[in-house]
């Protein structure tokens, strides 16, 4: 296990990294994008002309022999939940790893939940939840479950979304704002969003490095799939090879976009070319955008 202090380092200098991003992050927006999608039950009243009939109360009217409705409030609070993968696949990277991209992506979430006094909580997977760690609010907890992220150590090198995302279920009591970070690659794992689509809100957050589609002409070399260990020899230099590797890369990754928007499911793409900050941004406008 990592020292502790080394750890604190480690947080201190993610918190300083994250600190500009957060500061560019609209936080109006972000409260407009997510605030007020859950609610909350407050109380039981009589009804009204007017009041929606899908309010009605039908346990508390039969019992008075007169017509009551529920009364709901917008929760003030969020739970925010940052899920990250930590699978082998993500150690790739050309200027910094999509696990070291990834780190800061869910160290700026947390930061902005906590500026807007929001509940954060974490989920760590790689071909399951590894760790779960309840939303709870205050710094404390957020910089504890920061030091827990950066000193676990993965338990496999694969991964299945499709188990881990079934595993969070079981988890979330509450109504909360889900970020999902990952690479994606993965087999299919549709039908466990469908279901946590149904009482969240879901954003998944597609890490990439320019590398994985323009291969460097480097001759022949040996490509090895991170997880499963799988080598095969390749001319890089060759133009065919070259063009039909950037070709199959893309296409995939855009038969996994239209899948999961299919579903109604954000799906945010993220590089080291561009800030976290301006992504996010643009994202949270073009939704707010849509909704006008």
């Amino acid at each position: 296990m990592t020292e502790l202090s080394e750890i604190l380092q480690k947080v201190k200098n993610l918190e300083i990294k994250t600190k500009n991003i957060v500061e560019g992050m609209e936080s109006g927006a972000y409260r407009s994008r997510f605030r007020g999608g859950g609610i909350e039950f407050s109380e039981v009243r009589e009804y009204t002309p007017g009041d929606d009939a899908r309010r009605v109360d039908w346990n508390v009217s039969a019992r008075y022999n007169d017509l009551f409705v529920k009364e709901f409030v917008e929760e003030k609070e969020l739970n925010v939940y940052v899920i990250m993968d930590l699978s082998s696949s993500n150690d790739f990277g050309f200027k910094k790893s999509k696990k070291e991209l990834g780190f800061e992506i869910s160290a700026s979430l947390m930061f902005s939940a906590l500026k807007n006094n929001d509940r954060v909580g974490m989920g760590l997977f790689t071909t399951r939840l590894e760790k779960f760690v309840p939303a709870k609010k205050g710094k404390k907890h957020m910089m504890e479950i920061l030091k827990q992220l950066l000193d676990h150590t993965p338990e496999n090198k694969n991964t299945d979304i499709l188990k881990s995302l079934s595993d969070l279920q079981k988890y979330l009591k509450r109504r909360s704002v889900i970020f999902v970070i990952s690479d994606f690659i993965s087999d299919s794992f549709e039908k466990p969003l469908k279901y946590l689509k149904l009482q969240h809100q879901v954003v998944l957050v597609n890490i990439s490095d320019i590398r994985e589609t323009k291969i460097p002409e480097i001759g022949h070399v040996y490509l090895e799939d991170a997880e499963s260990g799988e080598q095969i020899l390749v001319n890089t230099s060759d133009k065919k090879f070259q063009e039909e590797y950037t070709k199959q890369i893309e296409q995939t990754r855009a038969e996994n976009e239209y899948e999961i928007k299919k579903l109604g499911i954000d799906y945010l793409n993220l590089s080291n070319e561009e800030s976290f900050d301006i992504t996010f941004n643009r994202y949270i406008r073009n939704k707010i955008r849509r909704r006008l």
